[in-house]
């Protein structure tokens, strides 16, 4: 694989299978506000974005004044039914353990979160210190924003145009495209819905896997294509 210099990973939807989680606690919630909103659709609309930035689109979208306490509301509930019920990818580990490169992972969600989730499934000293959070570099330089992803190749020391990143949401896409980074996308976690796959083709991703078992292959081949051009 010697056409890239890193391999980044999302976290929610891609290592751990925590959308759907979200989806649920999130769509209940603001159904009760007056948002009816179903989890397929949760999920098809909102996949990828911070949870306060949800808010902030309904808002301007339904013209409801959502209550600020929607935001703890929600981080408490999703905190307890994620640290009761994440699951890993089915493959997840078996795939990381074919993959030579160095690799990171660059996610919306809080590092607090991410360690307890990673912790949960057995995946966080399999990356060790290269966790990043986006939160972490500031409220307003989350996803679809490149801020993270530049800043987890600029630890490696990563060429972003030799970096390949994998993602499970349009808004994750469009961020790493905007990094200068190739994507492959990822439908296989529990909130994937019919049209999945072809939005994230047309967000950017160069191809699209369901299977973690699929990826070294792809990887490989990718690398191979980078090398020749």
């Amino acid at each position: 694989m010697n056409g890239f210099d890193l391999i980044i990973f999302d976290c929610d939807g891609v290592l751990v299978d925590s959308e759907i989680i979200a989806a649920e606690v999130e769509s209940a919630l603001l159904t009760d506000a007056g948002y009816p909103i179903g989890v397929e659709e949760m999920g098809e609309r909102f996949a990828g974005m911070t949870w306060h930035n949800i808010l902030l689109a309904v808002e301007r979208e339904a013209a409801i004044p959502l209550s600020a306490t929607l935001l703890d509301k929600s981080e408490k509930l999703l905190d307890l039914r994620l640290s009761q019920e994440v699951k890993a990818i089915d493959g997840v580990k078996a795939m990381l353990s074919r993959i030579r490169k160095p690799y990171c992972i660059c996610s919306n969600s809080s590092t607090h979160r991410l360690e307890m989730m990673l912790s949960k499934v057995g995946l966080k000293e399999v990356f060790g210190p290269y966790i990043y959070s986006a939160k972490d570099l500031g409220p307003d330089r989350v996803k679809p924003k490149p801020d993270i992803f530049l800043h987890g190749a600029k630890q490696f020391g990563a060429n972003p145009a030799r970096t390949l990143v994998i993602e499970d949401s349009v808004h994750g896409i469009a961020g790493a495209r905007a990094a200068g980074m190739r994507v492959v996308g990822f439908t296989g976690a529990s909130h994937t819905y019919p049209s999945h796959a072809d939005r994230l083709t047309e967000a950017g991703a160069e191809t699209v896997i369901s299977r973690m078992s699929e990826l070294p292959e792809v990887i490989a081949a990718l690398a191979e294509w980078q090398e020749a051009i």
